[in-house]
């Protein structure tokens, strides 16, 4: 149903999400869950709407020209997706750096960026490649850093009952083969300004 029509996928989802329901021993006519299939597709259809944007096309309208070759750092950015391997959540900050090379984006649209990326089904370490891998490509900056620190639902719902974080990076460019570049991004991290 990849390209099906909307209506058809919300409608399909709608009612995979009431056989699930009644699989696992609920009544589905019940008052809580009368309305929970049409709910769990609208969910889902929010949560996934990446998969319909293309984060180029939001990029492509924001770059704009700078002669500036000093690092630029987005501290903070939220992340929340969900688990390819299990649709449960996953959240935490991403924190994005690049070099320019005479060209810069508009700040919001890093922040759409990581959006578009995370409203689909994802495991963090390609999250985190896809991220810098976009901003290579759209600007060409003399390097590219991305780190993401998130907690997974996955790992502390389903008994293993740990509060472990994942710390994923990605480095491209001059943060790869200059040390000093990469440490000065990892020390900017732990600052508070």
């Amino acid at each position: 149903m990849k390209n099906s029509d909307p209506d058809q996928c919300f409608e399909a989802i709608q009612k995979a999400s009431k056989m699930i329901l009644e699989a696992v021993g609920e009544d589905t006519k019940r008052e809580g869950l009368v309305d929970t299939p049409y709910r769990v597709a609208k969910s889902l259809q929010f949560l996934t709407k990446g998969y319909k944007e293309n984060p180029k096309d939001v990029i492509n309208d924001a770059i704009f020209h700078q002669e500036s070759t000093e690092m630029i750092l987005i501290k903070d950015v939220e992340v929340y997706s969900l688990c390819e391997h299990h649709m449960l959540p996953f959240f935490g900050k991403a924190h994005i750096a690049y070099i320019p090379n005479k060209k810069i984006i508009g700040l919001s649209k890093v922040s759409r960026v990581v959006e578009i990326f995370t409203r689909r089904l994802q495991i963090q370490e390609r999250l985190t490649d896809q991220i810098a891998n976009c901003l290579d490509e759209s600007l060409s900056p003399f390097g590219v850093a991305v780190l993401i620190k998130a907690s997974h639902m996955c790992m502390q719902l389903r008994g293993q009952d740990k509060q472990n974080r994942l710390i994923t990076t990605k480095m491209l460019g001059s943060f790869r083969t200059d040390p000093t570049l990469r440490s000065e991004f990892l020390s900017l991290l732990k600052s508070d300004f």
